[in-house]
């Protein structure tokens, strides 16, 4: 299901209004959020995970635990948790729950909490791209292709 195909159904309107508030992450610009300081937080099922893999440079916490490890006024908190105006960015699998428990984030006061649009496929997707554009001859610096045309060696 995508964002364009909202059925009428109080889930789609919830989620359409709920994603007015969030600042969502591109899957392409997840590792600059990440580079920034961002906490980039994997919510899917271990299931998902084992099959799919693991996300980089996430951390990984159980949906049902969620706003008692990231809020920083719990006692249960995670201690990367300690700051109130990082961002976070929540990663489900195709990113419809992760927009749902960021907004309940900024209900808690993390007024930067987002999710990731599309979710881990959408970002396996665009890595795949990336990694298949760069395999391309296309895409090389083109050293080989113009030293096999004017006979240099290298």
């Amino acid at each position: 299901m995508d964002d364009d195909d909202a059925d009428g159904s109080a889930i789609s309107r919830l989620l359409e209004e709920t994603r007015r508030g969030l600042d969502r992450v591109e899957p392409a610009d997840l590792a600059a959020a990440h580079a920034a300081g961002a906490l980039v937080v994997d919510i899917r099922p271990v299931e998902q995970r084992q099959r799919d893999g693991a996300l980089p440079y996430a951390v990984v916490i159980d949906r049902s635990v969620l706003e008692w490890r990231l809020d920083p006024s719990c006692r249960y908190r995670l201690p990367v948790a300690d700051d109130p105006d990082r961002r976070i960015v929540l990663v489900c699998n195709e990113g419809y729950s992760s927009s749902l428990a960021a907004h309940t984030l900024q209900q808690l006061g993390l007024a930067n909490a987002t999710d990731l649009c599309g979710g881990y496929q959408a970002w396996l997707a665009t890595s795949r791209l990336v990694a298949a554009v760069a395999d391309e001859p296309a895409a090389r610096s083109g050293y080989d292709d113009v030293r096999s045309t004017v006979g240099g060696r290298g």
